[in-house]
């Protein structure tokens, strides 16, 4: 088929790549305008720009789709774009610009969404670090037919994954990546035998996934060890989830929740292993094994240990609480 597709991040280029490898014609591009970013804050370009330039795929990098918004020309020349374009749908993939009305009209055969949940749970922005974080056994793909909605459309397939006790953001997203690229080269051949049959969401169990602020990392040892740990996964890798010992500032990147009897305040260390040291929380503990110090790398918390005299009582606190 001829195609628009529109993506930013790593996740998006993955789709992309596999509809390329496919042998879809990409007619245009649309990714989100270079932005500042690192140490150095030089403009970064996207994932999904990276590709798109290497193939020679048309590229448009509007600030917004919104023809009566803060900027229209920007918006009146992407939708020159997209009529020159002549595709017959547009696949979209954490674009991060909403989508009015006229794009989603523009091509024939509108616009199929890859989200990465089993919708309607999880409907937003940042569904694969809510369902880490609330403790999902598994999540998903769907591909669904945009409407005006927030995540709303029908759905055209569904395919479930789980998610292991050891998933991370990191490590889930790449799963999910994949299995999206693979998802939409699916719908895609449907589509061209007319075969996708759509399924209108549910009412029952919408759930949001707002997007991450970097507020949320601070640890708060007075919740259950076995959210604490979810958490810890959910923020691997951004934002990271963080907690205070004597003033510095320590990022916490690897832990398991156990079930342990104390009387300890919370955020005491009970233990300091080889491999682990365990934090008091509100039922039971943390055991953290990976760790990073500010300005420094991660590390695993032997490695940590070697230049930190770390001693049971010593206590971490939630920073900034």
């Amino acid at each position: 088929m001829r195609i628009i597709f529109a993506g930013t991040p790593e996740f998006a280029r993955v789709a992309l790549e596999s509809l390329h490898a496919a042998g879809h014609e990409v007619a245009l591009v649309l990714s989100q305008p270079d932005r500042p970013a690192g140490r150095g804050m030089k403009l970064q370009t996207s994932p999904v720009k990276q590709f798109a330039v290497e193939k020679g795929m048309a590229l448009a990098q509007p600030r917004s789709l919104r023809l009566d918004g803060k900027y229209p020309d920007d918006a009146q020349q992407a939708r020159l774009a997209i009529g020159s374009a002549q595709a017959e749908i547009m696949v979209v993939a954490a674009y991060g610009l909403i989508l009015p009305q006229w794009v989603l009209d523009a091509p024939p055969r509108g616009c199929l969404n890859i989200h990465a949940s089993l919708l309607p749970r999880w409907r937003g922005a940042a569904p694969i670090h809510r369902a880490i974080e609330a403790g999902d056994s598994e999540t998903g793909i769907t591909i669904m037919q945009m409407d005006a909605g927030l995540d709303t459309g029908d759905m055209l397939l569904t395919e479930r994954l789980p998610i292991s006790p050891s998933d991370t953001t990191g490590s889930l997203h790449d799963k999910l990546a994949a299995l999206g690229g693979r998802m939409i080269v699916a719908a895609l051949e449907l589509a061209v035998r007319g075969s996708l049959a759509p399924v209108q969401q549910p009412a029952e169990g919408v759930t949001y996934a707002h997007k991450i602020d970097k507020h949320e990392a601070a640890i708060d040892w007075h919740q259950p060890a076995s959210l604490i740990a979810q958490r810890i996964r959910a923020f691997n890798p951004f934002p990271g989830a963080a907690t205070q010992l004597d003033g510095e500032l320590i990022k916490v990147w690897a832990a398991l929740a156990q079930e342990l009897t104390h009387g300890a305040a919370a955020g005491t260390v009970l233990a300091v292993n080889a491999e682990d040291f365990s934090i008091a929380a509100h039922d039971g503990c943390v055991a953290v094994t990976e760790v990073q110090r500010p300005g420094g790398k991660r590390m695993k918390v032997a490695d940590f240990l070697r230049g930190f005299d770390l001693k049971p009582g010593m206590r971490f606190e939630t920073p900034g609480g």
